[in-house]
């Protein structure tokens, strides 16, 4: 294997030995397959091809000081996954399965957990999608359901650092009662062009006002929205959002640290309230926002006077992290050792 540059890692897709794919025929799942071959055979007719029967997961392992490899809340994963497959009529994958193949995939994969020390993990792809030829709106009968995994660095280059973000209302990423609880490809690919137009305009990423009423903060392209204020962590409340296990494990915590948790809509203008403010999920845990722009109204909502994270961001994000490398107690049983 060449040497890896674990320190210098991006964002990215890089080779690994294996993965892991399970077929679903006939009513019931498959035996789960060992597989070094990166594509997938599949018919130019597919239901994930034509009509989006396509859904997928995100997680990490990470290498502990301990020399233990621990994955997060990987049941969470599989329940978010089972929520998926409700919306868009697909089979349930068993949290038993989900779970089986994680460590197996991980496992199979050893030799690509970056060290501890480095700031990189080995991120956790499943995959689950239409396979049956068809020719008309309706279900598939056969799929695919695979896991592969990747070593990957921070997700924004500065690591934990703040980043500004614009508000961009020409673009909608998912209909209120729509997709946007589901963590499908559509979601991402109505998101692309506002991301774009942000990155050309110097942000980190776009953010979303709900689509119904353009009043209420939605989510980024790719997170979770929250912000601190009178000991109190925000986060919205809307019926197009994707439930963040990242989102949902800052709560508790904030919760543990005795302050008060609302999820509720959070109009546009209460941003100018709010003392701290970050975007939340698996791939950064948490970005610090630093500034949100309305360039429609030229007002600039500032969360980071010196261009540092906020002390409740920073320590909620040192918690979580040390949570998840099991350095801290986790008294909640969030951690999976996969590898002693």
């Amino acid at each position: 294997m060449q040497e890896i540059d674990w320190k210098n890692l991006s964002f990215g897709y890089m080779k690994t030995d294996y993965n892991v794919r399970v077929y679903y025929r006939d009513g019931k799942w498959g035996e789960v397959e060992v597989c070094s071959e990166e594509t997938i055979p599949m018919h130019m007719a597919a239901t994930c091809l034509h009509y989006g029967q396509e859904a997928f997961e995100g997680l990490k392992a990470y290498r502990c000081p301990d020399g233990k490899v621990r994955v997060f809340r990987v049941d969470e994963n599989a329940a978010r996954l089972q929520s998926t497959c409700h919306g868009i009529m697909m089979p349930e994958v068993p949290t038993e399965l989900f779970i089986e193949m994680v460590k197996k995939v991980v496992r199979l994969n050893e030799r690509f957990i970056p060290p501890y020390e480095s700031g990189a993990t080995l991120y956790i792809r499943p995959l689950l999608i239409g396979t049956s030829a068809q020719v008309g709106v309706h279900p598939s009968k056969e799929y695919l359901f695979l896991i592969f995994v990747t070593p990957v660095g921070p997700y924004f280059k500065g690591g934990f650092s703040t980043n500004p973000y614009v508000i961009v209302r020409e673009y909608d990423r998912s209909a209120p009662l729509g997709t946007g609880i589901y963590k499908v490809g559509g979601n991402y690919a109505a998101s692309l062009k506002a991301n774009d137009i942000a990155h050309q305009k110097g942000y980190a990423c776009e953010f979303y006002l709900d689509a119904k009423e353009k009043k209420y903060m939605d989510e980024c392209g790719a997170a979770n929205f929250f912000g601190i204020k009178d000991n109190t962590y925000v986060t919205p409340k809307s019926t197009s959002i994707l439930p963040s296990i990242t989102n949902k494990s800052l709560m508790q915590l904030a919760e543990d640290y005795g302050m008060k948790v609302e999820r509720r809509q959070i109009p546009e203008d209460e941003l100018e309230t709010f003392e701290e403010a970050g975007a939340c999920g698996t791939a950064a845990v948490i970005s610090p926002i630093s500034y949100i722009d309305d360039l429609d109204t030229g007002k600039r909502y500032t969360f980071s006077k010196d261009g540092q994270p906020g002390p409740m961001s920073t320590k909620l994000y040192n918690h979580l992290r040390n949570i998840q490398y099991g350095i801290e107690e986790d008294k909640h049983g969030w951690t999976t050792v996969v590898i002693e």
